[in-house]
């Protein structure tokens, strides 16, 4: 089979354990992404399978109704509206998802919650510059970072990657507050944490608050710039859940105006992330290009299991042929 891998940004993927599965067919790994639907068309026409990277490649119906080789679609992790599946079934494209694991992106929110409370990458990226327990070149600016313990941290989806962070701010010594559905509050409270008494309570009381909701179109731009100005000027706001849970351009206002006064963000909504993005070298802003499941673990568990889902469609193929 002719497969194609797309979006390697790193150039990982044939570097990988498992990427010995597929030594029996043709791969193409793709490095860089390509822009607009045409381009794409061009790209993937010879293909008959793709490895899709999450949702960096979005396959939409008049992409798939110009390649007519394609019989395949392998998700690494769930599918999560990347692809157009009623255009799939209609055109006799196969779209197979995988599975998932809460840990990366769990142990990414904690590092930028870490990194952004104490100011880290602001003191190291001064260090290198000869500047010694300097965080910030500007005298208004405050220098000091500030301890957990003790702090309020806000969660919004109290699901797995939700609860896993819940327990790392227990052992650190926060209060954890939920805000979501009924049935996570219910949960949360059940596991020994507070739930919110409203969304603007939420908002107006957290220290700190991490999104972890999955992007639908009753979650798309769910947090709007009057949720972000209700918070302290001293809070912390992290997402590395979908960037299209925030309204457009809400964010970035919001920090123009102080509330929050810090973001740390794993995700955007044009990826990867422009040369000329406003985000961009702030001091009270901690960026990083998407990394929430970017690594070896998560590749090895992902990639395995897509691939995996490559065999097993075709010796399924080649069962159904021999008994025809």
């Amino acid at each position: 089979m002719k497969i194609a891998i797309l979006d390697d940004y790193q150039d990982t993927v044939r570097h990988l354990d498992c990427f010995s599965l597929l030594k029996e067919h043709e791969v193409k790994v793709f490095n860089n992404h390509a822009v607009g639907q045409g381009q794409l068309a061009i790209r993937l026409a010879p293909f008959e399978a793709l490895v899709l990277i999450r949702e960096r490649t979005v396959l939409s119906r008049a992409l798939l109704s110009k390649l007519p080789k394609l019989k395949l679609i392998s998700q690494t992790g769930k599918v999560a509206g990347n692809i157009d599946l009623v255009a799939a079934q209609e055109l006799g494209i196969t779209v197979l998802e995988g599975v998932g694991d809460p840990t990366a992106p769990a142990e990414l929110t904690w590092a930028l919650i870490m990194a952004s409370s104490r100011k880290i990458t602001n003191y190291s990226a001064h260090l290198q510059d000869g500047l010694w327990q300097t965080a910030s070149i500007h005298p208004q600016h405050n220098q000091l970072g500030r301890v957990l313990k003790g702090r309020q941290l806000g969660i919004w989806g109290y699901g797995r990657i939700g609860k896993l962070v819940a327990g790392y701010a227990r052992a650190f010594g926060m209060r954890v507050s939920v805000w979501g559905s009924e049935a996570s509050r219910l949960q949360a409270e059940q596991d020994g944490h507070q739930s919110s008494t409203s969304k603007q309570a939420f908002f107006e009381t957290s220290d700190i608050i991490s999104l972890h909701l999955r992007l639908h179109p009753a979650t798309r731009g769910i947090v709007q710039l009057s949720d972000l100005q209700a918070m302290k000027a001293d809070a912390l706001f992290v997402n590395t859940s979908r960037a299209e849970l925030v309204a457009t351009d809400a964010l970035t206002t919001a920090l123009a105006t102080g509330r929050p006064g810090f973001a740390a963000l794993d995700v955007f909504e044009n990826e990867p992330l422009q040369k000329d993005s406003v985000l961009l070298n702030k001091e009270n802003v901690l960026l990083t290009p998407h990394l929430g499941y970017v690594e070896k673990d998560s590749y090895e568990l992902y990639f395995g299991t897509a691939f995996q889902n490559i065999l097993n469609y075709c010796q399924k193929c080649s069962n159904h042929s021999t008994e025809l």
